[in-house]
């Protein structure tokens, strides 16, 4: 095992939220046993992590080895391509941590330093973590689409509210910090109309933490009655998206769009919005991320559909119990055991001293 290479996922971990759509990426550079130059990618500093860390090696990095968490760049993009600079400065070795997905990238960068001379090695005991870390942008260069999570919390019945006084919180503080760096780490975030009406919620990131681009906030809303009260309508800056479809008012939308909130019209079955089509411009704006945190019947719906790619369920020590407070997930359900959805790759995360979250993966059918 690498202490270097350790040295740099710690230092691409100082990147997350900071580098969206570009991957969080670390870098180390070590020449005689010392390190002699160190770099993270930010993106609005521009430079990558290996431009920083040569930048700091200098005439140092000829003859070095490059530790580094993602496989360097060959294309032009916002910057010149890192292979690059480090066959310019006479880079001896690179070991990484993992492959670039970036069709653009997906080895071209470690066949050109090969043809330069410079050894590669691509160290298997770190790529899992070099995954993980960068996982919205590594699905959606596998996918094409944004990473979809279900951010919930919940009683230990799977409850998320009671049928009457609401009031209050189900986790605790300690449990909602957590929540603001999940929401750091995104993207995206989406509620539905029912949870802004109840709850009137803002969905902003506040963590505190330096972002790469602001939190866009999303309201599923068919019929476009989000109030112009409401304070996530109040409160926006160019970060509110309300989708609705085509039967609604037009004179809403116009209100919407007076009060600087964009509207995207998604026409789904019955007169509902079509998440996917939420997904697909999502896509195309480059989100790699999306956060739900919404009600009962929105979850379902990105859980039915199998737009939801994984699960992030905090619990609480405490049980609502009744055939009346709301689940996490409502609508129609599966009929049948065997056709439960399934979740795989599960993991605990404790939170707090009687509180943990769970993270699983949605099971993908074949049409997916």
């Amino acid at each position: 095992m690498s202490a270097y290479m350790q040295q740099a996922l710690e230092l691409a971990n100082k990147g997350r939220g900071r580098t969206s759509p570009n991957p969080s990426v670390g870098a180390v550079l070590v020449r005689d046993g010392n390190i002699v130059g160190r770099g993270f990618h930010i993106w609005s500093q521009k430079d990558h992590a290996e431009i920083v860390g040569l930048r700091e090696a200098g005439a140092s990095a000829r003859e070095a080895t490059l530790y580094i968490t993602l496989e360097p760049c060959s294309h032009t993009g916002r910057t010149n391509p890192c292979v690059d600079a480090l066959i310019a400065a006479g880079v001896k070795r690179v070991e990484a941590a993992m492959q670039d997905p970036n069709p653009l990238v997906a080895g071209k960068g470690f066949a050109k330093l090969r043809d330069a001379g410079i050894e590669v090695f691509l160290n298997p005991a770190y790529t899992a973590a070099a995954e993980k870390l960068n996982e919205p942008f590594v699905h959606f260069m596998r996918t094409g689409k944004p990473l979809v999570t279900i951010k919930a919390a919940l009683t230990l019945d799977g409850k998320i509210a009671a049928p009457q006084d609401n009031f209050g919180w189900i986790t605790s503080e300690v449990a909602r910090a957590d929540v603001q760096l999940v929401r750091h780490y995104s993207d995206a975030i989406l509620t539905g109309l029912g949870t802004v009406l109840e709850d009137d919620c803002l969905l902003t990131d506040r963590s505190g933490m330096e972002r790469s681009r602001p939190l866009l906030r999303i309201v599923l809303d068919s019929q476009l009655r989000v109030p112009l009260t409401a304070k996530i309508i109040t409160g926006a800056n160019n970060d509110v998206l309300v989708v609705g479809t085509s039967v609604a008012p037009a004179e809403r939308r116009k209100a919407l769009e007076a009060e600087g909130i964009q509207v995207l019209l998604a026409d789904g079955q019955g007169g509902r919005t079509d998440p996917k089509k939420l997904i697909d411009y999502l896509a195309q704006q480059r989100y790699l991320s999306l956060m739900v945190e919404a009600g009962s019947h929105v979850n379902w719906t990105m859980l039915d559909s199998q737009i939801a790619d994984k699960v992030f369920f905090y619990y609480a020590p405490k049980i609502l119990g009744g055939v009346k407070s709301t689940p996490v997930a409502g609508g129609p359900g599966r009929m049948r055991r065997v056709d439960a959805i399934m979740l795989e790759r599960l993991s605990v995360h404790p939170v707090s001293t009687d509180e943990f979250a769970v993270e699983a993966y949605v099971t993908k059918g074949p049409t997916a």
